[in-house]
């Protein structure tokens, strides 16, 4: 990478969050990644747009991170721009029964919003560990919701700085992708269509779907989610339980004891050895059942 993009960004962009070599571990819940070479993360939309125009103008593609909670970042680094989206925070109301949400906001303060504002319909997302922008790239879902029951109109920004609008069934939302997946750019903020209710029966269900989520996940270790997505006609974790693979590891990355469609790291896990751990679980799978699993996390 050009040792002058950090100088070409700070001329440019004065007063723009900056850092070089910044550890990808200390940005993605799985504690794993090398150095970025640039970090930036601009705190307004303004901002993220001219940025994106300034990299574009110098020929160069920059990473985009959310929460870091699907991510599993190379060991060597990026030897590039990563930009963290988790200064565009901003959540209102519009409408009755809307809420207009920017991508860096967690899907946890989305829901406690909704719910303060007496609005039902997130409370599946209140547990989720990921951002809306990274919600919506992968129509996030849990405990029978997701994004496309209550997402209607999606801001999406192209790597020119750009905004286009997609609406309905034009954000392509299915079970685990959108629209957005086939498109250069980022999510920048949605709009949410809820349903009036109690705050406190809101409460009451965001509570219950915690408990469950504590009572069945490993919430205590590094890990990035469901490792593998559902394959058709199964679950991922029963399928890797009947081979016999619970507790299964390389190195200090291992299936989780507690639940097999977790992968976790032990303490000094590797992005090479979670890898070879989904090869092996997936191969293994394959092997005993006839079904390939295909990893639910984003390989960067």
């Amino acid at each position: 990478m050009n040792p002058e993009i950090m100088k070409l960004i700070q001329t440019n962009l004065p007063g723009l969050r900056l850092r070089a070599q910044e550890p990808m571990a200390l940005h993605t819940s799985f504690r794993i990644g090398g150095p970025a070479a640039v970090f930036a993360q601009p705190d307004s939309v303004e901002a993220l747009s001219a940025l994106l125009a300034l990299l574009q103008g110098e020929g160069l593609t920059p990473r985009i991170l959310g929460a870091g909670t699907n991510v599993l970042a190379p060991d060597e680094g990026i030897d590039g721009v990563v930009i963290s989206t988790r200064g565009l925070v901003n959540c209102e109301r519009c409408g009755d029964t809307g809420i207009r949400a920017q991508c860096g906001l967690s899907l946890a303060k989305l829901a406690l919003f909704a719910q303060k504002h007496g609005l039902a319909g997130l409370e599946f997302a209140h547990g989720i560990p990921g951002t809306v922008g990274g919600g919506m790239y992968m129509n996030a879902g849990a405990y029978g919701g997701e994004m496309v029951q209550v997402a209607v109109r999606t801001r999406f920004m192209d790597l020119s700085g750009q905004i286009h609008t997609y609406e309905g069934q034009a954000q392509g939302l299915g079970y685990r992708r959108s629209a957005f997946m086939g498109l250069p750019g980022l999510v920048l903020e949605t709009e949410f269509s809820l349903e009036p209710d109690e705050p406190e029966a809101i409460l009451a269900r965001m509570r219950a779907l915690m408990e469950k989520r504590r009572a069945s996940q490993p919430l205590d270790l590094p890990s990035a989610g469901s490792a593998f997505k559902r394959p058709v006609g199964g679950y991922a974790a029963a399928l890797i339980q009947q081979s016999g693979l619970k507790g299964f590891r390389v190195g200090d990355a291992a299936i989780s004891e507690k639940h097999a469609g977790f992968a976790v790291n032990l303490g000094h896990a590797t992005a090479r050895q979670v890898l070879d751990l989904l090869s092996q679980v997936s191969d293994r799978v394959y092997a005993d059942s006839g079904i390939r699993l295909e990893p639910e996390i984003r390989l960067w």
